[in-house]
């Protein structure tokens, strides 16, 4: 069992929101959290506008793989953060459950892609408050 606090992010496809949040909460929580990501659908691939958009920001997702949503992702996970799944995401008593209402990026070009990759940023850096853990410098 690790010291770590670890964090699941949902959404449908696995293919934009919940990919940028793990990769931002990757890259700022410097290895400090365990971070998983899932879609109660999963897409083929990573939408590429999203690629892109962090690509800018210096954080490379072009390799990650939509993945599907499993009962042990929710069980091994300290904190479940949904981001449009609506009552796909297994429940269990003790874990905590953050709902970020974010617009889907699906279908969008990287000009809109951006303010959704910055709110993650944003609501990412909340949560590494929350969860106690120093940003990566």
């Amino acid at each position: 069992m690790s010291d770590k606090p670890s964090v699941l992010f949902v959404c449908v496809h696995n293919a934009g929101r919940s990919q940028m949040a793990a990769a931002w909460l990757s890259h700022l929580g410097g290895g400090r959290v365990e971070v998983r990501s899932a879609g109660s659908s999963p897409g083929d691939q990573v939408n590429p506008a999203a690629v892109e958009a962090m690509a800018e920001v210096g954080i490379d997702i072009s390799a990650e793989v939509p993945k599907i949503l499993t009962v042990d992702a929710v069980k091994e996970s300290d904190v479940c953060v949904t981001m449009g799944c609506g009552d796909s995401c297994p429940v269990f008593p003790g874990k905590r459950y953050l709902d970020w209402q974010l617009d889907d990026p699906a279908g969008q070009g990287v000009a809109a892609v951006r303010p959704i990759r910055d709110e993650i940023e944003r609501r990412v850096r909340g949560l590494l408050d929350e969860l106690g853990v120093p940003e990566r410098r």
